[in-house]
C-alpha cells in the first residue's frame, strides 16, 4: 500500500506568486489545496492545468478561515505544509486612510495567517513533523510612502513568524519569505514596469540587473520546505536580486 502524498495549503494560490508556489508544490509531490477569495475562472484554470484542489475563502474573515481549514482537515488530512501567501494593497495616504482601508490590509495579511494558522497548527503539531512559510514583504522592513497598512501589516508578520517559530518548535518549523520586485501582472501594473523610464529605474537598485520571476520565489519555497532548511526556524528569506541587503 502506497503512502499519500504529503499536503500543502496555500492561500491566494491561484494567481501571481501564489500560484508558482502551488504549482511548485504540486511538482514536489504534494496534493496541494490553493485557497482563493473571488476569482473563480482563475481557480478553475489553476485546478484544471496545474492539478490544485481549489477551495474558495476570504482569509480576512476569521469564520470564513475556521471553517475552510475544518473542510481541509476532514476532506484532505493534515497538511504538512501551510504557506500564508494571500495579500492586498490599498495604497493611500496616511491622512487618507479610513478606518475600513486600516482594518481590511490588516485582517488580510496579518489577521488571515494568524487564524488559518492556529486552526490547522494542533493537528500539524500532533503529526509531528509541519512547515509554515509565511510571504511577507520588504516594506515590513523598509518603510514607503502610501502604504502605511501595508507596511504594518508586513512587519507584524515578521514578529509573527519568530513568535511561532518558539511556540510551534520542534515539530513544525515557521519562515518568513519575502519577495523582492517579483514580475506578475500586478506589480508589472503597479510599477509600471512595461515602461522603459519606469523599468530601467527599477533595475538601477537591484544588482542582479533584473526583475525577479515567480519561479525565483517558487525556488526558495522549495528550499525552505525541504530537508536542506531543516535546521532553519523562525528567519526570514529575502528573495530580491540582492535590492535590500537586510
Amino acid at each position: 500500500m502506497t503512502e499519500p502524498r504529503p499536503l500543502a495549503v496555500v492561500t491566494g494560490g491561484t494567481r501571481g506568486i501564489g500560484l508558482a508556489l502551488s504549482r511548485r508544490l504540486v511538482r514536489l509531490g504534494h496534493r496541494t489545496v490553493a485557497l482563493y477569495r473571488a476569482d473563480e475562472e482563475a481557480a478553475r484554470r489553476a485546478a484544471a492545468e496545474h492539478g490544485l484542489i481549489a477551495v474558495r475563502a476570504d482569509v480576512s474573515d476569521s469564520r470564513a478561515v475556521r471553517a475552510a481549514a475544518r473542510h481541509v482537515l476532514a476532506e484532505h488530512g493534515t497538511p504538512r505544509v501551510l504557506v500564508n501567501n494571500a495579500g492586498v494593497n490599498i495604497d493611500r495616504p496616511f491622512l487618507d486612510l479610513t478606518e475600513s482601508d486600516w482594518q481590511r490590509v490588516l485582517d488580510t495579511n496579518l489577521s488571515g495567517p494568524f487564524h488559518l494558522t492556529q486552526a490547522f497548527a494542533p493537528a500539524m503539531l500532533a503529526a509531528g513533523d509541519g512547515v509554515v512559510v509565511n510571504v511577507g514583504a520588504t516594506t515590513g522592513i523598509r518603510p514607503r510612502l502610501d502604504g502605511v497598512n501595508y507596511a504594518a501589516a508586513k512587519a507584524g508578520l515578521l514578529q509573527l513568524t519568530k513568535c511561532l517559530a518558539l511556540e510551534l518548535a520542534p515539530a513544525v518549523r515557521v519562515n518568513c519569505l519575502i519577495p523582492g520586485m517579483t514580475g506578475t501582472e500586478e506589480l508589472v501594473t503597479r510599477f509600471r514596469l512595461n515602461e522603459p523610464r519606469h523599468r530601467a529605474a527599477v533595475l538601477s537598485e537591484i544588482p542582479q540587473r533584473r526583475i525577479g520571476s515567480p519561479d525565483d520565489i517558487a525556488d526558495a519555497l522549495e528550499y525552505l520546505v525541504g530537508p536542506l532548511s531543516g535546521y532553519v526556524t523562525g528567519q526570514k528569506l529575502i528573495v530580491d536580486g540582492g535590492q535590500f541587503m537586510w
